[in-house]
């Protein structure tokens, strides 16, 4: 688990430090002045400043004067991180570097910048992913792909199935079945229909781990048509890799395919929630997440990469919500201000983004301790670790 939490920082301060490069860079593009860039969250432990030529340390939490140079700060909370630019709470509206001061367009363009870069950092992890080989269904894979590694996967399970009966997952992928590996979902259903009614050991591979069931073969019917099996729906994956042309077209594809997926997920979410109808989906906080990438990168590195940008696009569709707090609730107030041709009053503004922070805090406390719950003696161990207990 210690390895798990090293890991969750690492690619959370690669999603955060892409999110916050793309504030910044806008700012310094627009002539903003960007005051302190850093990653983590605060309090401080150190500064770095450049000031005539040389670099400058700036230690804890001292103060930074209005006239120095940004100062690229490393924090003591370890996820996260912030851009701070001058006039992004209203003040300075006279000053030519200030935030405040800008037009609409450019503080439009600075705020959602940080969500376009998360989107980048998805669509070039797929394309450098697709390059080397990832995993993928192999129906979609096409004519010119380089297919190899090929497995059987559990796609779906029937609710009155053996397979569910007896604890098969989702995912899991079947290794081997009565002693004999397959490779083909053909091959598997024929060796099934041979054995019906009889005990297999089912060796499966549940995210690295070897899992072992017995079940027995039995007749299922779907539309009416006679299948005989576990009462569970397959699919034929591999380790799917492209030529580089086609890997950027994959990942262009792939991208745009999640990005979708995603806002349609979202929105089913929010509009159960409001219905009063169950959601139907689980969800993860900041331990949950931490857990997932530990089970990513124990199944190698490009489950890592694959989760590490699916991890990114679900921050950028999260961030242009239209909630006070997020990028997409600082967007809602500039398009308020377009429209009624004057800017809400600063106070109003700050106070309902402050409320929506700690909503957005609750929230995360809440789903944090639900994963606690989930996953306390996993992450109890670490801690101990952590200290050498």
């Amino acid at each position: 688990m210690f390895i798990t939490i090293i890991v969750f920082i690492l690619v959370l301060s690669v999603i955060v430090f892409i999110h916050e490069l793309g504030h910044f860079y806008t700012a310094r593009r627009f002539g903003a002045k960007v005051e302190e860039f850093g990653l983590g969250l605060p309090p401080r432990a150190f500064g770095i400043k450049k000031v005539d030529g040389k670099f400058k340390f700036v230690w804890g939490r001292k103060e930074i004067k209005e006239d120095s140079p940004t100062v690229y700060s490393l924090n003591w909370i370890p996820v996260g991180g912030f851009v701070k630019i001058r006039g992004e709470g209203g003040e300075g509206a006279g000053r030519e570097d200030s935030f405040a001061s800008k037009p609409i367009w450019q503080k439009s363009v600075m705020i959602v910048a940080g969500v376009v870069m998360n989107i980048l950092l998805c669509a070039v992890l797929l394309m450098f992913g697709f390059g080397i080989g990832m995993p993928a269904i192999v129906e979609d894979a096409g004519d010119k792909a380089i297919i190899s590694d090929l497995n059987i996967q559990v796609l779906e399970l029937m609710e009155n199935g053996r397979a569910k009966e007896v604890g098969i997952q989702v995912g899991d992928i079947i290794v081997s079945v009565g002693g004999d590996n397959f490779t083909s979902i053909t091959d598997l259903n024929t060796y099934l229909t041979a054995n019906e009614g009889r005990d297999l050991a089912v060796v499966l591979d549940r995210r690295g781990v070897e899992v072992v069931k017995t079940i027995s073969p039995e007749k299922y019917y779907i539309e009416d048509v006679e299948i005989i099996g576990f009462g569970i729906g397959l699919m034929e994956t591999a380790m799917v890799r492209y030529p580089w042309y086609l890997a950027i077209w994959k990942g262009i594809v792939a991208t745009y395919v999640w990005f979708i997926t995603i806002i349609v997920a979202f929105a089913t979410i929010i509009k159960n929630l409001i219905i009063g109808v169950p959601t139907g989906v689980e969800v993860a906080g900041p331990v949950g997440i931490a857990v997932l990438t530990g089970q990513a990168a124990k199944l190698g590195f490009v489950y890592l990469l694959q989760f590490t940008a699916l991890l990114s696009l679900n921050l950028a569709v999260i961030n242009i919500l239209p909630f006070p707090a997020l990028d997409g609730g600082r967007l809602l107030f500039l398009g308020l201000e377009k429209i009624r041709r004057k800017p809400v009053k600063q106070e109003w503004e700050n106070l309902i983004h402050n409320i929506g922070f700690l909503i957005l805090m609750g929230l995360v406390l809440l789903v944090t301790f639900g994963d606690i719950f989930k996953y306390g003696g996993g992450l109890w161990g670490a801690m101990k670790g952590l200290v050498g207990l």
